[in-house]
């Protein structure tokens, strides 16, 4: 039951922080919105590593921190793009697709997934396919902010490759280096871009609070992973689309078709069979 909570935890969290993060990039840019919630997430991951006292990582587990945290940003910096011009409802589940990426790299090097798998990427790849055309006169088109969620997606899921080839050095610090790769990045690409406007006390405040959610949600999902089945603790992150789909819905009223819902939940049931495979 612990690990359950957990994983819930981690999927709700990351729900309301990614939601978070999109109405910040509306107000500001992406990079902006992305520099300050990594900044203020490194804060809180390194509070955690120096109380929980974890033996640095080794330089292999370091790197693939390192790459991860690369991987992070090129993600971060085109979902909350896609975020901020996108529905919000579509957009959060085409990047839960980048359970693809992992799965990929299994397989080259030798793993052999199950039929339920097999059947988990066929879902999702109709379900972004589906999820993807939204209605217009002419007939249907590809939705704004799509391709920018196809990048993070292929992004994240590097991400997650980078992230479980450290993780054994210790998941704080994988987090940690990941964090500490990607601010600096961001941060350069936020002075590179000029914002389409300025963030409130109250909004910087909130951008801290998507930076410290988003990291409290990836320590979570690792906690669970130690205490229970890795294959349930997966379907039940993976579920923070739901989140965004539910407050774009509340919050912005946003208008999503019979078919891009329908391809929202297949491509989240095709994320579930990858993940619980």
């Amino acid at each position: 039951m612990t690990a359950v909570l957990l994983a819930l935890g981690a999927s709700l969290t990351w729900g309301f922080a990614d939601f978070g993060a999109g109405l910040a990039a509306r107000r500001t840019t992406a990079h902006v919105a992305a520099a300050g919630a990594q900044l203020s997430g490194l804060v809180l991951v390194g509070i955690v590593v120096l109380a929980t006292g974890e033996a640095f990582p080794s330089a292999r587990q370091a790197a693939w921190a390192v790459f991860a945290g690369v991987a992070a940003v090129v993600g971060l910096s085109a979902f909350y793009r896609a975020l901020s011009v996108g529905t919000m409802g579509i957009v959060g589940p085409i990047t839960a697709t980048g359970a693809i990426v992992p799965l990929a790299f299994g397989l080259a090097r030798g793993e052999h997934p199950d039929a339920l798998q097999g059947a988990g990427v066929a879902l999702a790849i109709v379900g972004v396919i589906a999820a993807s055309l939204e209605r217009v006169p002419e007939g249907r088109r590809l939705g704004r902010g799509v391709g920018l969620a196809c990048v993070a997606a292929f992004s994240f899921g590097w991400s997650l490759v980078g992230l479980s080839r450290a993780a054994p050095g210790g998941v704080a610090w994988g987090i940690l280096l990941m964090r500490v790769t990607a601010v600096p990045l961001v941060g350069v690409l936020a002075l590179l871009v000029t914002p389409r406007g300025g963030l409130s006390r109250w909004g910087w405040i909130g951008l801290a609070a998507v930076g410290v959610g988003d990291a409290g949600a990836t320590l979570l999902y690792g906690a669970a992973s130690t205490r229970g089945l890795l294959s349930l603790v997966a379907v039940l992150s993976s579920l923070y689309p739901i989140v965004i789909v539910v407050l774009g819905r509340i919050v912005l009223a946003e208008r999503v078709s019979h078919m891009q819902l329908s391809g929202v939940a297949v491509a989240l049931a095709g994320v579930a069979l990858i993940s619980a495979g």
